[in-house]
């Protein structure tokens, strides 16, 4: 019996491209879900997400020798061709030509017969709605003023893939004990934490001392779902922090972090306090990659007195898989 076994994927909303790596006109391999999927924007630059595997011949649609497309099938109008034998499909994922046939097969004229991912493009990103019984989206994404104002810096990015899961991962947050021990903070956070349908909310205090007195400050983390998240730092100085996390099947995921600054005077900031705290909170990453990857999943943990609300934290997320799961 394996030490580590898998945890079920969570539904919800997930970030699977940023904007600018996705061209008009181009198409790529992605392998989220546990699926092969294929990635593409159509000529009117609608991003759309399919199951890769043409039903024709098996062929993976992000695949082919096209100069036009990139590395996968060629896109003409609205429509992605297959690599193979140039069946179309549009974004809902039907057959809609067949160069060298008079007539659509019966078996899939008119009917879906590739998955077509709901796709939302925002914050300079574009997600994918997963839902492993096809259930339309439950909510919808959080539009962020950060991430879409010209007054806030270009988005300094991270990226980081990891063996583990999308709840171990969102479980720090409720797990105070963890930052002086395996962070070094100087105290243990005190956060107050809410769980409310979808949401998850934190808020704590960071005053800092300064040779002119007490500068106010506050660090918000909000989740949207599994896969949305984002942390606003203010007082000495301000920054924002998209963190979102992607399943890539049952034992791994793929994180991205993007951060941003205001503008001063027009002109983006590098360099003092904000720099530091991007590097702190990436190497915070770090120090946790090694444990997250060699931890078992504890679904009746120990808990004592002095641990933040860990349980409370497992029941709100249960609410993400379909199928029953032993989260406390």
């Amino acid at each position: 019996m394996s030490p580590r076994p898998p945890m079920p994927l969570p539904y919800g909303w997930f970030v699977v491209s940023y904007s600018d790596e996705l061209a008009v006109g181009q198409s790529r391999p992605v392998h989220y879900f546990g699926r092969e999927l294929v990635l593409f924007r159509t000529e009117s630059g609608k991003p759309v997400l399919l199951d890769a595997y043409c039903p024709h011949l098996g062929a993976h649609l992000g695949y082919g020798i096209n100069e036009s497309s990139g590395q996968g099938g060629r896109i003409e109008g609205e429509t992605i061709v297959c690599p193979f034998h140039s069946w179309k499909f549009n974004a809902e994922g039907f057959c809609t030509e067949i160069p060298y046939a008079k007539n659509i097969p019966p078996k899939i004229q008119d009917k879906q017969c590739l998955v077509s991912y709901p796709v939302v493009e925002d914050n300079q990103q574009i997600y994918a709605w997963y839902h492993p019984e096809g259930v339309a989206p439950l909510w919808d994404v959080e539009s962020l003023e950060e991430a879409n104002s010209d007054d806030w810096a270009p988005l300094q990015r991270f990226e980081w893939t990891i063996n583990t899961s999308c709840q171990e991962m969102a479980e720090n947050g409720a797990d105070a004990a963890h930052f002086r021990y395996v962070h070094q903070t100087a105290t243990l956070p005190q956060s107050e934490l809410t769980y409310t349908d979808h949401i998850s909310l934190g808020i704590q205090r960071a005053d800092m001392e300064t040779p002119r007195g007490t500068v106010k400050g506050a660090i918000t983390s909000k989740g949207i779902g599994p896969g949305q998240s984002y942390t606003r730092f203010e007082g000495i100085a301000q920054t924002f922090l998209m963190g979102n996390v992607v399943p890539i099947d049952e034992g791994k995921v793929q994180v991205r972090f993007a951060f941003t600054q205001p503008k001063v005077d027009g002109e983006a900031v590098s360099g003092g306090v904000n720099a530091a705290i991007i590097r702190d909170i990436c190497k915070q990453l770090d120090e946790d990659m090694p444990i997250w990857e060699h931890k078992i999943y504890r679904p009746q943990p120990v808990l004592c007195d002095g641990d933040g609300p860990i349980a409370k934290f497992r029941k709100w997320y249960s609410q993400f898989y379909v199928e029953p799961f032993a989260t406390s």
